[in-house]
């Protein structure tokens, strides 16, 4: 396995990481993505760890809050063999204090994350989305706060916009805050607009990428194919509405060229 220092903080990832969104299988979306249980993760984890894949990526609306469950049970016994990488602040309840990134918002989120994942820290904390309603000074003092105390060791973001990244990033080296080492985005063969701002900033400013859903939500794992219906089996027939939409020309279009590569290369 490759490692690779994320952005320009000094911890080392490596190049290939492992989502838990598959660990719990609770509401419309992750119940089709999968439900794997305790044992079932604890055994994913150990091929992860055999093959050098030592960062884990959840999120506290991930089943709610069920992925990072079982994923702590699943580690229990082994937590300094492996990184811990979650996110919060989209909503985990109808509440007007259950979304955000509010200091409010964000201290009970942590500490909730802590005990269902049963550890005492997060390697990487990000926000799951841009919070327009609370200021970014409150954020990253909240976040500043969080590493301090010795529950967050580094902070990204992920699904930010290149403002919303680059000032924050201003606002946090003003201060002498966090900066963001990390932005989780999406970016696949049928989706790249990452290369348009975001990555070009994250060269410039050091923010690694951790990407999500490299194979265009599952549709660029070769059992789509031109002129033949959806597998009957697929995921897509229940998760297609939650995912990055994309025309059928231009997905097309790029499965006849992987196919292509994939028949010279053997």
């Amino acid at each position: 396995m490759q490692y690779r220092n994320l952005g320009a903080s000094g911890l080392k990832v490596p190049a290939l990481s492992f989502g838990a969104g598959t660990f719990g299988g609770e509401g419309p979306l992750f119940s089709a993505w999968g439900n794997s249980s305790v044992e079932e993760a604890r055994r994913l984890i150990d091929i992860c760890l055999d093959a050098g894949v030592t960062l884990f990526d959840t999120a506290d609306v991930y089943s709610k809050g069920a992925s990072e469950e079982r994923l702590g049970a699943a580690i229990k016994g082994r937590r300094d063999r492996l990184l811990i990488s979650t996110k919060t602040s989209l909503p985990m309840g109808d509440g007007s204090g259950d979304a955000g990134s509010s200091r409010h918002r964000l201290v009970r989120a942590v500490d909730a994350s802590l005990r269902r994942l049963g550890t005492d820290h997060i390697d990487l904390l990000q926000l799951h989305a841009f919070d327009a309603g609370t200021p970014i000074e409150e954020v990253l003092y909240t976040l500043d706060m969080l590493v301090r105390a010795g529950k967050v060791n580094y902070v990204g973001v992920s699904n930010f916009s290149g403002w919303q990244l680059m000032k924050s990033l201003g606002i946090a080296a003003q201060n002498g805050w966090p900066r963001y080492a990390a932005h989780q985005v999406y970016y696949s063969l049928v989706g790249r607009d990452y290369e348009w701002e975001l990555m070009p900033l994250g060269l410039d400013q050091g923010v690694g990428a951790l990407v999500w859903s490299p194979l265009g939500w599952g549709r660029l794992t070769g059992k789509i194919k031109r002129g033949q219906p959806l597998p009957e089996g697929s995921r897509l027939h229940a998760t297609a509405q939650f995912g990055p939409p994309v025309s059928d020309e231009r997905l097309y279009n790029v499965i006849d060229a992987l196919r292509t590569v994939a028949d010279e290369i053997g």
